[in-house]
């Protein structure tokens, strides 16, 4: 959790869409007994000529029984799972990595590299993120919520006892916590103080009632790195996308001191300081189209650019304790490239060896010359490594499990460009099956929507190519992240629907593709996926043979009004104020609620009850509106879910419904 934050998508934890797109599932316990039949809800909507099942936690309606021999092809994919680093201790001898052995994912630690991974926390709620206390080897800090509200609580575990002590009120939600470098205070992020607005928080990491309000803001601030000394404080402030700004805060007499310039507006992301305070390094997009490196000397303000001739985005940074190395990731096409920069001489260098996948979460250990992150490929899972500066040797410290599957029988994928309506080239990510086909295909498209579809490991993507010969393609539409600024902004405002456009684009793309077959195509995405899945059926119905929409908007002005109060305002600055008459004329009419008349093809609804970010009736009225058109629709609310699904029984319910929806649907008669 001392990694420094990215974008927005990393401080809000934004799109939890590894629920149908990357950290693949496990499979459910044993069946337990039949619960009693829940008591109607007056709430529930009318039950009408489907059927339904509910057990008080899930309600599936119109979703047939799945096949046996559907739970036995997909027994070895939602049985794999993953590990991601959550913190590499001071020494650098042994980290905390997050897995899931049980129903949910967990705390482990890892004292050896490919050690036993020591259960730490048993809770019924997955854990969020994690660290090492810096002092004391006998403490874990641990963020977690409760049913996926986000509503994330900071907390100290006592390993030597097992007791858990909450460090904030248990109602607000808390995040970014940053160590100071004496390892006797943190700050964090909350909205503590009025629910909406994030302030900046101070407290010792032990006693509750050390937590002071150190910073009264108006909407969303993070700490970002101590500087050395523990006098001073480097900060973020997050308008949009495309708009952020740097600021350093004197804890003593609470100066705030601004650290990036007024103009241009700019998006500024990752900031560290640098050896001795007096430097800072941040990454921002403020001189061209792609986020750089940038050396800051904070006295003058002068901003040095370090990595502007690369032409892709540095996703992630992370400074050294003593300053001499900042390691950065590349995200180039969607594949990460690890560099490593000599601050003196300025030189990068390549670390070589990593598997080529996606790398995140850079953390070095507080007091030795050891990185460590987690890396991941299309094949295999995620896992956790460390990179020993001196000597320059890399060290695989997880090998996770793989559910029995040959890594080797699995699809790579490759990368594709296709042409669109205005002459822009839109990339995707494209599992083709083993065969000769022609195959029916999915279109997987990502949230955000300022997110990007990236090569994770997905065990259902890899079920539908691998075992049903489905070809599935991942576009990155306008409007994406990691394709310079410019291309970010062709979805804002007015322009939402050329987003869609490029979907059309990408229909007739696969139309001209020998080996897939145009006649049986589906979509599928989440949140903002989800919304653009609607909104596919709507304008493509003839072409499109089925849609699963899981945790979409449906709405914009519903979206817009129900939304959590803290996201409100940074939604707007994407999609627009529903609150101007004009604008929300607009949303109205390009909302999909509005148009279902136009939807043809075969409706799948999954939705979390507990989603702060796209709230359950989004997935609701979608549904009943569609149903009242005559159509068949299923439906699946799990009512201890958020945005996403996190539970291990849910996602495989999720997992086995999807792959049973779309082999109906793409490989059925």
């Amino acid at each position: 959790m001392n990694a420094i934050p990215m974008r927005l998508s990393a401080l809000l934890a934004l799109l939890s869409l590894a629920a149908c797109a990357s950290t693949p599932p496990p499979v459910a316990p044993p069946p337990e007994p039949e619960p009693p039949a829940r008591p109607v809800d007056p709430s529930d909507p009318p039950e009408r000529d489907f059927a339904v099942v509910d057990d008080g936690t899930v309600r599936l309606e119109a979703t047939p029984e799945i096949p046996a021999e559907v739970r036995d092809r997909l027994r070895q994919y939602l049985n794999t799972r993953s590990a991601s680093l959550a913190d590499v201790a001071p020494d650098g001898q042994s980290l905390l990595v997050l897995t899931r052995f049980g129903e949910t994912r967990q705390l482990h630690h890892v004292a050896s590299m490919m050690g036993a991974r020591t259960q730490l926390t048993f809770g019924d709620e997955p854990v969020g993120g994690a660290s090492f206390y810096p002092n004391d080897p006998d403490a874990v800090l641990v963020k977690a919520d409760v049913g996926g509200n986000e509503q994330h609580q900071l907390s100290r575990l006592d390993l030597k006892t097992g007791r858990t002590t909450r460090l904030t009120d248990g109602k607000s939600r808390n995040q970014t916590p940053v160590w100071s470098r004496a390892g006797d205070r943190l700050a964090w992020a909350s909205t503590a103080r009025n629910g909406k607005d994030f302030d900046i928080w101070v407290g010792d990491g032990v006693h509750p009632e050390s937590a002071k309000l150190v910073h009264e803001v108006s909407g969303l601030w993070y700490p970002l790195d101590w500087a050395p000394g523990d006098k001073r404080l480097l900060i973020g402030h997050y308008v949009s996308i495309n708009e952020s700004e740097l600021f350093v805060l004197d804890l003593e007499g609470g100066a705030l001191t601004r650290l990036s310039p007024e103009a241009p507006k700019a998006s500024y992301q990752s900031a560290a300081f640098g050896r001795g305070g007096a430097t800072v390094y941040a990454t921002s997009d403020r001189d061209g189209e792609f986020v750089v490196l940038y050396e800051v000397d904070v006295a003058s303000g002068a901003w040095k650019p370090l990595t502007q001739h690369i032409p892709w985005d540095v996703s992630e940074v992370a400074v050294s304790p003593d300053g001499r190395t900042v390691a950065l990731v590349t995200n180039e096409d969607g594949f990460s490239q690890l560099r490593l920069l000599d601050a003196r001489s300025r030189k990068l260098r390549i670390v070589e060896g990593i598997p080529r996948g996606v790398i995140s979460g850079l953390t070095f250990a507080r007091r030795d010359d050891v990185l460590a992150f987690t890396a991941g490929t299309p094949t295999s899972t995620g896992d956790a490594y460390t990179l020993k500066l001196r000597g320059n040797k890399l060290g695989r410290w997880t090998a996770s499990e793989m559910g029995g599957l040959d890594a080797a029988g699995l699809v790579e994928p490759s990368l594709v460009r296709f042409p669109t309506f205005d002459d822009h080239d839109i990339p995707a990510i494209y599992y083709r099956p083993k065969g000769e086909g022609p195959f029916p295909v999915l279109v997987n498209i990502h949230g955000g929507p300022e997110s990007q579809a990236r090569p994770f490991f997905s065990a259902l993507t890899q079920y539908l190519v691998s075992e049903r010969g489905i070809a599935v393609l991942y576009p990155n539409v306008r409007g994406s992240n990691g394709y310079g600024k410019s291309y970010l902004l062709l979805d804002n405002g007015r322009k939402r629907e050329d987003s869609v456009k490029d979907i059309g684009a990408l229909l007739d793309w696969i139309a001209a593709q020998p080996e897939l077959d145009a006649g049986r195509v589906g979509v599928m995405g989440g949140s903002y996926g989800g919304y653009m899945v609607l909104a596919s059926l709507v304008h493509y119905a003839d072409r499109l043979k089925a849609g699963l929409d899981v945790v979409g908007i449906s709405s914009f002005v519903t979206f817009l009004e129900n939304t959590s109060a803290y996201r409100q305002d940074l939604r707007r600055a994407e999609y627009g104020d529903e609150r101007d008459p004009e604008m929300r004329a607009f949303l109205q009419d390009i909302s999909p609620l509005n148009r279902v008349d136009a939807v043809k093809s075969a409706l799948f609804v999954a939705q979390g009850a507990n989603d702060p970010r796209v709230p359950e009736g989004e997935g609701r009225q979608i549904v009943d509106a569609v149903r009242a058109t005559g159509a068949d629709v299923w439906y699946m609310l799990a009512r201890n879910e958020g945005h996403g699904f996190a539970k291990k029984v849910n996602r495989d319910t999720l997992y086995l419904l999807a792959a049973l929806f779309f082999e109906k649907h793409l490989l059925g008669p």
